[in-house]
This record gives structure tokens, sequence and C-alpha cells, in this order.
């Protein structure tokens, strides 16, 4: 059993169980090194100078996450700063007909690659999504990049899986194989941190 199984096994109640999810949340949160945090940041103002794009994709709650970071840095920065140009985030999860059409016609496993054929552009970077840091349509994409030169960037779970080599600077909740719910968890408060960071030093 991983740490959220032992956790329900030694409850007595939902808010029991919840005390205990709470803590062992902070102590995965504790685990993400401040310095990725800092190189993160740096590559959110080189997109923001550059006038770059920045691509979020993945899969299931990190399909949601990469979503909440198009919303969340993208346009709330405009809504909530004097800035005249925006922080432009774009995720690549959100396209149902895109979405559909690509998984149908070509496989699953090329949903991202086929859509960064589309817009990537030189200067662009990618920021990759995923707990177990295997999903084969999201180290695809990765490596597509890549093998351009361009900057990949990961929010990462687990022991970081194939994309933690790919990455150029990634941000690594470190936890047991499964426990999708707490790097996801840890995945949407960064982009929290982001997005409330951005808004006040960019007002």
């Amino acid at each position: 059993m991983n740490n959220i199984d032992n956790q329900y096994a030694s409850s007595k109640s939902v808010s029991n169980f919840a005390g205990g999810y709470f803590s062992y949340l902070k102590s995965v949160l504790d685990t993400i090194d401040p310095v990725s945090i800092d190189r993160f940041e740096a590559e959110f103002i080189d997109t923001f100078n550059q006038g770059t794009t920045l691509f979020v994709i993945g899969n299931g709650g990190s399909a949601t996450t990469a979503s909440a970071m198009a919303n969340d840095i993208g346009f709330d920065l405009l809504k909530k700063t004097s800035i005249t140009k925006p922080l432009r985030v774009v995720s690549l999860a959100d396209n149902n007909a895109v979405v559909t059409a690509i998984s149908n016609d070509t496989g699953y496993d090329n949903l991202f690659l086929n859509q960064l054929r589309i817009h990537y552009q030189e200067g662009d970077k990618l920021l990759v999504i995923s707990a177990s840091g295997n999903s084969e349509n999201v180290v695809r994409g990765a490596n597509w990049v890549k093998e351009r030169g361009g900057t990949v960037l990961g929010l990462l779970g687990f022991d970081g899986g194939k994309l933690l080599d790919l990455c150029d600077s990634a941000i690594h909740v470190i936890t047991e194989a499964g426990e999708y719910g707490p790097v996801e968890d840890a995945h949407l408060i960064m982009n929290h941190v982001f997005a409330h960071w951005f808004q006040n030093k960019l007002r």
C-alpha cells in the first residue's frame, strides 16, 4: 500500500483521513527544491519579455491544471495588472475537436506532437505536466521540442519518469508511484503560487 492507502487504513472517519492527507500533502510539498521554483520564474519572465508562447500539455488531472494555468497566468495577468502585453500561456488539451480528431485519425500518442507541429515557433517553450513522467503523448511532444533546440519545463511527480531527463528545468514533486492526488494537488498549488506572484510582481 502507498501512503494514501495506509492513511485510510488507520483512519476512523473521513475527517481523520482528511487530517492525515493534509499532513502528508505538506510533507510532499516540502520535497520541492526551492531553486527549481526560481528557475521556473526566470523561464516565465523570459517568455514574457521575448513575447513568445508557453505551451502546456498533460492528460487527465494534468490537463485540467494546464487549462488553469492558461487562465490564471494568461488572462488573469491582463485582468489584474496594468501590463499591455500578455504572458502567452496556451493549453493544448482544451480543443475538443482537435483532441478527438488527432486521437481518432493518427492516435492518442500523437495528440500534442501534431498540435506542436502546427503552432510551435522558434523561441517558444513547452511545459509538460505529468505525475508519472511517462505519458507517451507528453514524452513525444517533449522530444520533438528538444530536437528543435527548444526549452522544456516540467511539473513532475513520482520518480520523474522519462520526462525528468528531457526537462531543462523541472519542479519535481517526489512521491511513491501511484500517488496521483498529492502530486496533482501540488502542481495546481504551484500554478496558484506563480499566478499570485506575477499578479503582484507585474502590477
